[in-house]
Order: C-alpha cells, then sequence, then structure tokens
C-alpha cells in the first residue's frame, strides 16, 4: 500500500520559477547550456539545497551529481530519482528540471514528514543530457552505463572548440568518483512529454513504455567559393545548392516512412557566409527517430545512398559521418507497475506511451530497471523559450513519482524477504 503522503506543490513550482532565472532569458525562457557557468550556479544550488536535507552529496569524473537520502536498510542499494538541469539554448522552465525538482521535492516531503524508505533514495543529476553544446547527448549517462568511456566524453568539442574535459574543469565539476561507481538499484525519471498527445487526450499522465531509436549524422558539402556576379551559373560548385537538395531528400525519407519516422536538420553552418560569395562549404546536421531499429537502418541506408549520389556527380565534395546511435528502448515491467498503481492511487488519468524524445533514462535502462513518467506540455512545444506545464501537471507529476517511488520500495523489501 502506497503511504498517503503528498507533495507540497506551491514549493516545487517556486522552485522551478527560482532555478529559471539561472541562465533565464528575455522571453522567459532557459539558456543554461552544460558545463557554463550558468550550469555551475544551477548545481551548485542543489547541491546546497540536498545538504540542507541532510543527504551526501557525491559527483563522478563527468560531473553526474548523486545525492543519498539515508534509508532504513543501508544494505539495499538505493533507488534513483533523475533527470537534468542542462537546457538548449533557447529552452524552457520544465525540460529535464522537473525531473530533478520534482525529485528534490519527494525529499522534502519525506523530510516533512519524518518517513524513512527501506532502501536509501538517491536524486541525479546527469550531465548534458541535451546534447546542444556537446554531442552526442545523454553524454554523462551514456559515460555511466558504459556506452562511452571517459577519454571519449572529454574530447567532444563545442562549434567554438572547446573541449568537454576542459569546460567541466572550468566550473569545478570534475568529480573523484569513476563513472558507473555509484550504484542504484532502480531509477525513476519524471519528465514533460514534448509532444502533444496527453494534452489532446485530456490525460494528465504518460506511463513511458520505452523510447523509439535515434541516430545522429554530420555532413559536409564542399564546393567552391566564387563571386556571385561574374560566375556564370553553369560554372558554380555552390555547397549550399547541394546541401538544400539533400536536406530536402532527408525530409522526404522520413515521410515515406511516416507517420512513426522523423527527420531534421537543427543545426547549418555556411561558409564563408557572405551575400556576394557563393557558399564553398556547408555543415549540417541530421537527427532520425523510429521505433523500430530495422526502420531506421533503412532511412540510414537512403541517407547514405543520397550522399553517394551527390559525390558521384563529381562537383561536390560530400562527407558523413554517424556520431550517435541510440537503440529503441523498453523500460521495466516492476517499474512500470508502480507507477501505473501510483497514478492510480493518485487518482490521474493515464495512458501508456512512447517516448519521441531521447533521455538519459534510456541509458540506464541497460544497466538498472528503469521507467519514466510524462505530463503534458501545452501544444506539445519544447525546446522553446514558450514551453509550459501548468501548476497543477507539475504537482500531479511529482506525486506519482512520490508513489511510484514508495511503492517499488515497499515491493522490492517484500521480494527479498
Amino acid at each position: 500500500m502506497i503511504p498517503n503522503l503528498q507533495i507540497n506543490p506551491q514549493r516545487l513550482w517556486d522552485s522551478l520559477m527560482d532555478t529559471a532565472r539561472i541562465g533565464g532569458t528575455a522571453k522567459g525562457g532557459v539558456s543554461r547550456l552544460t558545463l557554463t557557468d550558468t550550469d555551475r550556479q544551477v548545481r551548485d544550488w542543489l547541491k546546497e539545497e540536498c545538504e540542507r536535507l541532510g543527504c551526501t552529496v557525491m559527483v563522478d569524473e563527468v560531473g553526474n551529481m548523486f545525492a543519498v537520502r539515508p534509508g532504513r536498510r543501508s544494505d539495499l542499494p538505493p533507488i534513483a530519482i533523475g533527470s537534468h538541469l542542462d537546457t538548449q539554448p533557447t529552452g524552457g522552465k520544465f525540460d529535464g528540471i522537473l525531473g530533478v525538482l520534482g525529485g528534490l521535492e519527494v525529499f522534502k516531503t519525506l523530510q516533512d514528514s519524518g518517513y524513512e524508505t527501506n532502501a536509501p533514495l538517491m536524486l541525479v543529476n546527469w550531465t548534458n543530457e541535451e546534447g546542444s553544446r556537446f554531442a552526442p547527448a545523454m553524454l554523462g549517462s551514456g559515460v555511466y552505463a558504459g556506452v562511452f568511456d571517459r577519454a571519449y566524453a572529454d574530447s567532444r568539442e563545442d562549434r567554438q572548440g572547446v573541449t568537454f574535459g576542459e569546460a567541466i574543469e572550468a566550473i569545478g565539476y570534475r568529480g573523484a568518483a569513476k563513472a558507473g561507481s555509484v550504484t542504484f538499484g532502480a531509477m525513476f525519471e519524471l519528465h514533460i512529454e514534448q509532444g502533444p498527445i496527453l494534452e489532446q487526450e485530456e490525460k494528465v499522465i504518460g506511463v513511458v513504455q520505452g523510447v523509439q531509436g535515434m541516430r545522429w549524422y554530420e555532413v559536409s558539402v564542399t564546393g567552391r567559393e566564387a563571386h556571385t556576379g561574374s560566375t556564370p551559373m553553369s560554372m558554380r560548385r555552390d555547397a549550399l545548392v547541394g546541401a538544400a537538395r539533400l536536406i530536402d531528400r532527408i525530409e522526404g525519407i522520413a515521410l515515406e516512412h511516416a507517420p512513426s519516422a522523423v527527420g531534421s536538420v537543427g543545426l547549418i553552418e555556411v561558409q564563408p557566409n557572405s551575400r556576394n560569395v557563393v557558399p564553398g562549404h556547408v555543415f549540417f546536421t541530421v537527427d532520425f527517430r523510429h521505433p523500430d531499429d530495422t526502420v531506421l537502418d533503412v532511412m540510414e541506408r537512403k541517407l547514405l545512398a543520397a550522399i553517394d549520389e551527390m559525390a558521384g556527380k563529381g562537383s561536390l565534395g560530400v562527407e558523413s559521418k554517424k556520431v550517435w546511435e541510440s537503440p529503441a528502448v523498453r523500460f521495466d515491467a516492476d517499474c512500470l507497475a508502480s507507477v501505473k498503481k501510483s497514478a492510480q492511487a493518485a487518482g490521474y488519468q493515464a495512458r501508456d506511451m512512447i517516448s519521441g524524445a531521447g533521455h538519459d533514462a534510456a541509458y540506464i535502462a541497460r544497466v538498472a530497471p528503469t521507467a519514466m513518467i510524462f505530463v503534458p506540455c501545452a501544444g506539445g512545444l519544447s525546446h522553446n523559450e514558450e514551453e509550459s506545464t501548468s501548476f497543477e501537471e507539475c504537482a500531479a507529476g511529482a506525486q506519482v513519482l512520490l508513489g511510484a517511488v514508495l511503492d517499488y520500495d515497499g515491493r522490492g523489501t517484500e521480494r527479498l524477504n
């Protein structure tokens, strides 16, 4: 039976609004790129909040933060609650942040009531979930889960040539613990949906069954700079025209596998980027996603065929590389059962769903039982300063998170006994 404990919705909301000032933008969003000074500030804030609750805070070698609240039985592995505090350059107040601050509210609620869980609880802030400064995304949880190693993470560069290793040293969050050494028995992640389904169906809680597969690519197209006024069209080697044709094909590939497939070019750089110079070089990124990895294989082959076809024509040089691949993930049935039970106990309408976005839980599911809880966001809009989730929806998500963790804690002890 889930204990009748209630989170403090106003306290949760106040913490969301307070932390939104760290990196806050004029349009009401948040710009808090990973391992920048604003990231350091919000990390320092979280550390102080957790230590004030009597938690022990540890940091690993890639900056993942772990705050541990003791339980009645120290022989049991902790139950983790985790997400991220970094944002997109024009991000919102809730993406990832709700998962960390919702977990912090769970800790505060337990502290207020004097409730002692059987297993210790652990609050986690994963490094570089967004991947907006350092690609690939979910880098901190990926190193933790053994998908990447520390050397790979340290070598990642942002578009200004600063490495992850240099950045983490600069803000003082290179921890002593080896990645993966701070262990836990399961993890729950609360997150906004970042899509329109819950809002459209008037459901409050999404019970996330898994995450679709994702692949990221980088493409460089090389032509030749020339004067726009004196170079005949027939003699041009315009890298931007070539890139535009590839981008159009990328959209076509996604549409060929609709409605489940998506494909996007989200970053593009043109050189020399002068109004009277034919572009000589274009760099852009590709993001393909689908719930079925075999369909992603087909989409990848079509992309590479389009690149080979352009390169074969000879006027433009084209190079590509796959920089990230995250296979489709299914979450743990036991953890999901606790989420469903908690949602029902709290009186919220819920529905099963698959996540279209990537999350740290996708990597953690490789090394520990894991589940995710979604709440709606207005218009399904995310990665945008106008991202919005209501007071009531944030409260509902945190309440279901609390109940799910307590249910899993109780049932886990029963299994061991």
